[in-house]
This record gives structure tokens, C-alpha cells and sequence, in this order.
């Protein structure tokens, strides 16, 4: 809470905009889409670039369908202070997912709107501009139950982990998480999935590795855009 400069709440006394601490600014978003490895792999780009030192956080909610939206690989495209897209892959030929809405985000306003207004900290960082609305944090989930174990193809270890949802339209999912290589039981690290079982309303961690534990504590973190 700011001891001088502005600060502004709403009619429920919660505060939306200080002038000391940055809120989770949507700089952009938009739709991604299969764009290469036989309709496999997506590259987004992003309107403009997300222009922060750190990287910038990516949220998807895949389109509903009467069926399974797998995604993984994610990794972001550009550099410090130059962000400029981000790449994800369906989880395999059987599933869907690279068709549906994503917003990027980050801890910090960029100078886009044309007028209105702008508010930066005591050190010169801009924590408000009128062309970034902000996302809020909804929910996350931790307490994954292991549900299987099988083999792949290529002898590895697969392991299961679901947790019940409700797949609402107006929440994503954050993806960096699931981008992720986790540690293992050898050297070859474990590599992350995530399905969305919507007509069984369930989402699914998967892990896969040649030494793969059990143990699994990754949350699954949502946001939605603000009103």
C-alpha cells in the first residue's frame, strides 16, 4: 500500500492500482494456432514485444472440444527485453490443443496506449498504462492424485496425475510451468504434459522419464483477464 502518490480501489475496497507495486499486466493477447511439423508445433507472435528483463508469463485455454487438448514444449521466443513469441506442441497426433486464446503477461506496464493514463514507481519502472489491463490470479493446484504408469514407445516411464476441473471459459491455464524439464531419478531429465480431459472435466500432469518418481508437487496455476 503506497504511503504517497496514487492509489485507487474499487467499490469493494480492494485496491486496484498503486503506486508502489506492480500488478500482473496483460500486454498482449490473441489466438494461437498450428503453424508448422504437420500441424503439430504452433510459434505465436506476439503483437508488439514484451519488453521486460525477466520472462514474461504465458497463459492458454485451449478451445473446447468432445475430446483431449494436450500440450508441451513451450518455450518462449526472443530474449531479455525483447519477447517475442512463444512455441508449444500438442502432446501427440491423437490429441488436440493447438487451437485456442492466450494473453501474455508480466509484472510491469509497457507505454502502448495512444492516451489515458500512466503510473510509474519512486525508480522510474511503469506500473500502469491504460492499454494493459490487468489478469488475476484464480486458483492452483497442488495436490495432484497419481492415478497410472505405463511404458512408451521408447521404454521410458510415463506416469499419470490428474486433478477434477471444471474447465471454465474465462480461465487459463499458466504455461511456462509445463515447459519445464523436472528432475529424475538419472541424468535424462523428466520431461512435462498436460491434457485437458474435457468431457471427463479432468486435467492431467504427465511425466516421462528412464528413471521417473513418483512424487510430483508442480502446481497448475490459472488467470483470468480483469473485467
Amino acid at each position: 500500500m503506497a504511503s504517497f502518490g496514487l492509489q485507487y480501489t474499487n467499490n469493494t475496497n480492494t485496491v486496484v492500482i498503486d503506486s508502489e507495486f506492480a500488478r500482473l499486466m496483460v500486454i498482449t493477447s490473441g489466438r494461437y494456432a498450428p503453424t508448422q511439423e504437420q500441424g503439430l508445433g504452433s510459434v505465436t507472435t506476439f503483437a508488439q514485444p514484451v519488453t521486460s528483463q525477466e520472462p514474461p508469463l504465458v497463459f492458454v485455454r485451449p478451445d473446447t472440444i468432445n475430446g483431449i487438448a494436450g500440450l508441451c514444449r513451450m518455450r518462449l521466443l526472443g530474449a531479455a527485453g525483447n519477447w517475442t513469441g512463444f512455441y508449444v506442441r500438442a502432446y501427440d497426433v491423437n490429441a488436440a490443443g493447438l487451437n485456442g486464446r492466450y494473453f501474455v503477461s508480466a509484472f510491469s506496464a509497457q507505454p502502448v496506449a495512444q492516451y489515458g493514463m500512466r503510473l510509474w514507481d519512486g525508480s522510474g519502472n511503469l506500473l500502469f498504462d491504460s492499454g494493459t489491463p490487468n489478469a488475476t490470479f484464480t486458483r492452483a493446484f497442488q495436490n495432484w492424485n497419481y492415478v497410472k504408469y505405463d511404458t512408451s514407445e521408447q521404454g521410458l516411464t510415463r506416469i499419470y496425475y490428474s486433478v477434477p476441473f471444471n474447465f471454465p471459459e474465462n480461465e487459463y491455464l499458466l504455461l511456462n510451468t509445463f515447459g519445464m524439464h523436472m528432475t529424475s531419478g538419472s541424468g535424462i531429465p523428466r520431461n512435462l504434459y498436460c491434457w485437458w480431459d474435457f468431457p471427463n472435466n479432468t486435467l492431467y500432469a504427465i511425466t516421462i522419464a528412464a528413471t521417473n518418481p513418483i512424487a510430483f508437487f508442480l502446481p497448475a496455476v490459472f488467470a483470468k483477464l480483469a473485467a
